[in-house]
């Protein structure tokens, strides 16, 4: 039976619940279950502290488990990133009062504020910079203000809450990080982590393309299906009609309303776009 860690709470947790149901597996706790079992599927979930998921599947308690980038990195266990999925996207930044530091060698010698240490220090460490990290589990940004630190390292979204803390980023980004979902070595190969992955990798496929219909005359077709390829070929079939043929194919949903215009350009009429739920490509 695979055992899957999933997040509890925080950021990652709804996501990764809804992309694991949308998968095909059973994720509806009655309460709060720290484990379900999803017998058809052979997969057993635990719902684990995010922070704590790396260090599961690190041992090998668990197979398999969706945490974030940052969060892998930071535990220093012997896990790997084996699929990036996408979401609770962030940006790790050093920041400084505003006017004191602008580049990564005024970090040397410094005190760093940050629920990261791992991260950090490895970060400075391939750069052949050396100072200090002081370990806080949140509110990082009060700690200059309180004389902790000289600096911070810690997730920058809108840099709202660094500006009122008198903070600005600087130097190159620390990471860009991301919910993944991670493995080690001596489960990579297991053939039911490969379904895992097929069906997490469908439905985040799916996320990013919709089903497009149309029907288009026979002698339009040559520039219809040029501006819908497919992923291999689109489907075209005859009507009624000898002259008309109907089209499907699969086009990226950031691109759908460009290639509607376009078709219609081109002709194209009775044009219909569908949500898909999952693939296989």
């Amino acid at each position: 039976m695979l055992r899957i860690a999933v997040p509890n709470k925080g950021s990652l947790s709804e996501p990764a619940t809804t992309l694991l149901r949308e998968a095909g597996y059973r994720t509806r706790r009655t309460g709060r279950e720290l484990v379900l079992v999803d017998q058809p599927n052979d997969v057993e979930l635990f719902f684990l502290r995010p922070r704590d998921i790396a260090v599961y599947v690190g041992q090998g308690t668990v197979h398999a488990g969706i945490t974030g980038r940052d969060l892998l990195l930071d535990s220093g266990v012997e896990a790997v990133e084996h699929l990036a999925l996408g979401f609770a996207r962030s940006t790790f930044r050093f920041a400084a009062p505003a006017g004191t530091m602008s580049a990564l060698a005024d970090v040397a010698g410094r005190r760093i504020a940050t629920s990261y240490d791992v991260l950090v220090r490895g970060f400075l460490a391939d750069r052949g910079i050396e100072a200090t990290t002081v370990h806080l589990d949140g509110a990082v940004e009060s700690s200059v203000q309180l004389g902790v630190a000289d600096l911070i390292a810690d997730v920058v979204e809108t840099g709202t809450t660094l500006r009122a803390a008198g903070l600005e980023v600087f130097g190159e980004p620390i990471l860009a990080s991301e919910a993944v979902l991670i493995t080690t070595g001596r489960y990579r190969d297991e053939p039911a982590l490969a379904t895992l992955v097929r069906r997490l990798e469908g439905v985040l496929r799916a996320r990013s393309y919709v089903l497009i219909d149309y029907d288009v005359r026979a002698d339009d077709l040559h520039r219809a299906t040029a501006i819908t390829p497919g992923i291999e070929s689109p489907t075209v079939s005859p009507l009624q009609n000898p002259d008309w043929v109907a089209v499907r194919s699969m086009v990226p949903r950031k691109d759908v309303n460009r290639v509607m215009d376009e078709l219609y350009e081109v002709g194209a009429r009775a044009i219909l776009v569908c949500e898909l739920l999952a693939c296989r490509l």
